[in-house]
């Protein structure tokens, strides 16, 4: 499984480029998003991959994040979702946008993607608004982006977990664990610390027993616009 590549761009294309790494020169489908950002012909940078496998075909995806990739993993777990219709939806939202849209059961954010429709849109939202804020509460680890640097591998900082000693965590350190992951999970989205906080307090005093999930759906509707 090829996970990263690190090398020089050849070529871009209108959903692709290629990639020098050492003298191999890989094709690697990206969003549009991913190619505004990536730098001009020439230059060095470094993306994370997931190979595509099928019987006649093989396909190299790159994101820039580890979140947008394991965000095209969810996506595409969805029936009727491929590779390509959850790097349009990527195109199209972002991780974090998709991820507002799917928690807040935004099934027209989602069909705004070029060539999903609305029973795809649907599916997409019913299937992962379970799931999502799982993810966005990862997204902190998992947003350091992979940067090229003059062609050479890049190595992403790892930071070891610690072993919980001890007793088992109370009600109240559960609870705040809880609200600590919405709140991470808000300030991954863009939210600001003060809306964010509020919004998650909010959640917490309506519902003092709610789990981390749900503390972000109730969040991400407090902090939406009111119509």
């Amino acid at each position: 499984m090829i996970g990263k590549l690190s090398g020089r761009i050849d070529f871009r294309g209108n959903d692709h480029i290629l990639l020098d790494v050492r003298g191999v020169g890989y094709i690697v489908h990206v969003s549009e998003r991913t190619l505004a950002g990536l730098p001009p012909v020439g230059q060095a940078v470094a993306l994370y991959t997931e190979l595509l496998v099928r019987e006649d075909l093989l396909q190299l995806f790159g994101f820039p994040t580890m979140l947008e990739k394991e965000w095209h993993r969810l996506l595409m777990t969805v029936q009727g979702v491929g590779a390509k219709a959850a790097m349009a939806i990527l195109s199209a939202l972002g991780p974090e946008g998709a991820a507002r849209a799917i928690t807040l059961g935004d099934v027209r954010a989602v069909q705004a993607a070029q060539g999903i429709g609305p029973k795809i849109a649907q599916r997409v939202v019913l299937e992962l608004k379970s799931k999502a804020p799982s993810l966005m509460a990862a997204g902190g680890a998992l947003m350091a982006q992979a940067q090229g640097q003059d062609g050479d591998d890049v190595i992403e900082p790892i930071t070891p977990g610690k072993v919980p000693q001890g007793s088992a965590p109370s009600d109240g350190q559960i609870r705040a664990s809880a609200a600590a992951d919405a709140l991470s999970a808000l300030l991954n989205l863009g939210y600001g610390q003060s809306d964010a906080a509020s919004a998650v307090a909010q959640a917490a005093g309506s519902a003092p027993d709610a789990n981390s999930s749900t503390l972000i759906r109730a969040s991400l509707k407090a902090l939406a616009p009111k119509a």
